[in-house]
């Protein structure tokens, strides 16, 4: 599996995701709405821990600045 995650993806995905969290567990989001945004939180932050996102791979596209990583 090769890297296709630059920092400032990474960096963005976490953000997003403790912004989702935030809202979340202060209620200003809630219901099926809540949950489906807090299972993207965390699939955000699973990408983002393996620099890897599978719907980045159909598609050709790779944040990665590191040459060696890039397919």
């Amino acid at each position: 599996m090769k890297k296709n995650m630059g920092s400032a993806d990474k960096l963005i995905r976490l953000l997003i995701a403790a912004v989702i969290a935030y809202l979340y567990y202060n209620e200003t989001i809630s219901g099926t709405l809540g949950l489906v945004l807090l299972v993207f939180a965390v699939v955000f932050v699973l990408t983002s821990l393996v620099s890897f996102c599978p719907l980045y791979v159909p598609f050709g596209i790779s944040t990665c600045s590191n040459e060696k990583n890039k397919s």
